[in-house]
C-alpha cells in the first residue's frame, strides 16, 4: 500500500498497527489524480476508529474485514461498510447463508458499475483459499466453503477437496468480473493485476503437498524461502500486453504503487522503496532493483534478501546465512555459503542496514534456535 518493503513499512506484520495519518498509500496518490478509489476484502491496517482504516487512507469506498482474526471467518455476522457495521443477518444465530466472498464480488462489480464513466481504482482484496484457523483447530476442516462442488465425487480427503472449490469459486468470481469490464466496453481500459500475497498453507487441515501448491519451490506461507514469497503476478492490459506472454523481470508488492502512479500520470512520494515496472509491461528497458528485502516477525525474525540470480535467507539473528544461486537451485537446496564468502558479506550489510527499527515489530530471537 505504501511503496515500502518490510524492513521499512509501519505494518510489518499482523499486530494492531494502524497506518499513520502521514502514511501514503497508493490509494491517496490515485485519488489524487481524479480516480474513484474502493476497495472490497480483507483490510489488516487499522482497526475501527484509528487513522488507519481506508476512508482514512485515501479509499472512497470501502467494504469488508477489518480485522485479520475475523477474517477468518467466512459466515461473519457483520462486515464493515466505509466505517459503519453491515450486519448480515443471514449469519445471525449461527445460521450460515451469506458467504462473504459472494458478499465481496457482488459489491466489486457494483463498484465497477458506478464508476464505469470515471478513472477509478478497486483494489479487491479476496482471502480464498485461506483456511478459518478457528474452524479447523475445532473440526479438523478449516477449509470453510459454501459446497465442495465440482469436486464433491473425487477420493480426496474432505480438506482438499473443499480447497480445490474455494479455488475455483474465486476463479469464477474473477471470470464474472472479467465479463463484466467487456460488457460495460471498458475493458481495453482497464488494466488488471491479479497475484497472491504468499505460497500456499498448512492451515485448517489443508496438505500443501497434495496439489504440489509449491512447485518446484521449497517452503510454503511463512518461509522466506521461495515457496513462501515467489509467486505469479497476472496483468491483463488489452492492446499493450500481448496475451500469453511472459516477463522474468523479478519485481515485489512495493513496486506497484510507483507503477500504479506512472500509469495515472500521477508521481509517487520520495522516500519508497518501489519502482515503475511500466517500462518491463511494455517491454521496454526496465531498471531493476540492487536487491529485494523480506523480513517476517511472526515467531521470532526472518531474513532475506534476493540480489540478481542470488538469495540469501537467515532463519535467526543467531544463525549463520544460508547462500542460493536461484539461476540453478530454484528449489534451494545446496547452500553455497562456505563458497562464496564474499556474497555471503554482502549479504549480511544489506540484512543491517536495509532496514530500520519498529517498536511495534522489535527483533525478537526464536525460542528453539538450530
Amino acid at each position: 500500500m505504501t511503496g515500502l518493503h518490510t524492513g521499512h513499512a509501519r505494518v510489518r506484520g499482523n499486530a494492531r498497527v494502524p497506518l499513520r495519518p502521514q502514511d501514503v498509500t497508493v490509494a491517496e496518490v490515485l485519488k489524487q489524480a481524479g480516480y474513484a478509489t474502493g476497495i472490497v476484502g480483507k483490510w489488516g491496517l487499522g482497526e475501527a476508529d484509528t487513522t488507519g482504516v481506508p476512508n482514512r487512507q485515501g479509499f472512497d469506498e470501502w467494504f469488508g474485514y477489518l480485522n485479520q482474526r475475523r477474517a477468518h471467518n467466512y459466515y461473519p455476522e457483520y462486515l464493515w461498510r466505509n466505517e459503519e457495521k453491515h450486519v448480515l443477518e443471514g449469519n445471525r444465530d449461527g445460521k450460515k447463508r451469506q458467504y462473504s466472498h459472494d458478499l465481496f464480488t457482488r459489491e466489486a462489480l457494483n463498484f465497477i458499475r458506478r464508476h464505469r464513466q470515471q478513472p477509478f481504482f478497486l483494489y479487491l482484496a479476496y482471502t480464498i483459499p485461506h483456511a478459518n484457523n478457528e474452524l479447523g483447530r475445532e473440526t479438523g476442516n478449516g477449509m470453510e466453503v459454501p459446497s465442495d462442488r465440482p469436486y464433491d465425487t473425487e477420493p480426496w480427503p474432505q480438506q482438499q477437496k473443499n480447497y480445490a472449490a474455494m479455488v475455483t469459486r474465486l476463479d469464477r468470481h474473477i471470470g464474472r468480473l472479467m465479463a463484466l469490464l467487456k460488457q460495460l466496453r471498458i475493458a481495453d481500459d482497464t488494466i488488471v493485476f491479479f497475484t497472491s500475497d504468499n505460497g500456499p498453507h498448512r492451515e485448517g487441515g489443508a496438505d500443501p503437498t497434495f496439489f504440489r501448491s509449491s512447485g518446484p519451490l521449497r517452503g510454503i506461507k511463512r518461509d522466506l524461502y521461495e515457496g513462501g514469497i515467489r509467486v505469479p503476478m497476472i496483468v491483463r492490459w488489452p492492446g499493450k500486453i500481448k496475451p500469453g506472454t511472459s516477463s522474468d523481470h523479478v519485481w515485489a508488492f512495493w513496486d506497484f504503487l510507483p507503477t500504479a502512479a506512472q500509469l495515472a500520470g500521477a508521481e509517487a512520494p520520495p522516500h519508497i522503496d518501489g519502482i515503475s515496472i511500466v517500462p518491463a509491461l511494455l517491454r521496454r528497458q526496465q531498471r531493476t532493483h540492487k536487491f529485494l528485502y523480506w523480513e517476517f516477525h511472526e515467531g521470532g525474525f526472518k531474513q532475506a534478501v534476493r540480489m540478481g540470480n542470488w538469495k540469501a535467507v537467515r532463519l535467526d539473528p543467531r544463525d549463520p546465512i544460508e547462500l542460493y544461486d536461484l539461476s540453478r537451485d530454484i528449489g534451494e537446496t545446496q547452500d553455497l555459503a562456505d563458497q562464496h564468502p564474499d556474497i555471503v558479506a554482502q549479504a549480511e550489510a544489506i540484512l543491517k542496514n536495509a532496514r530500520t527499527d519498529s517498536e511495534k515489530f522489535p527483533i525478537r530471537l526464536r525460542r528453539h534456535p538450530h
